[in-house]
């Protein structure tokens, strides 16, 4: 069995139709920061990372915007959501409401149990779990 200690979940990736959109989607209205942003020219594609720590100590979000696409990307069955604490989860969706956000499943606790859940969608159409966690 190989020695996994040192391993870390990097990032996670998903491709988006309007870079410029959804940078200010996961900065402003989910408080994460632009952490770097580079384009490939050559590629034709630009890569944003996002996220609410440095790299070397948390996981982040690469956007990953192909210059020549023109239509929706097709989310598939195979993807579920990205997962995201806050403390206040019906404040947090009573703002984003107020700027537009789409809320598939308004807040509540989830089914067969008491944590405080809500989903809502990024301008692609991905889907992130908003879980309560109180601040200890």
């Amino acid at each position: 069995m190989p020695d996994t200690s040192s391993f870390q979940m990097l990032h996670t990736m998903i491709r988006v139709l309007d870079l410029d959109r959804s940078v200010d989607f996961y900065t402003r209205l989910l408080g994460m920061k632009l952490l770097r942003r580079h384009d490939y020219e050559g590629g034709r594609f630009t890569l944003a990372f996002v996220g609410y720590g440095d790299e070397r100590d948390h996981t982040v979000i690469e956007l990953t915007h192909n210059w020549d696409q023109k239509e929706p990307y097709e989310i598939g069955s195979g993807f579920g959501h990205v997962a995201i604490g806050v403390p206040d989860i019906y404040g947090a969706c009573e703002r984003l409401a107020a700027e537009g956000v789409k809320i598939p499943r308004p807040p509540g606790p989830m089914k067969h149990g008491t944590t405080v859940i809500a989903f809502i969608e990024d301008p692609d159409g991905y889907k992130i779990e908003l879980i309560e966690r109180k601040a200890a």
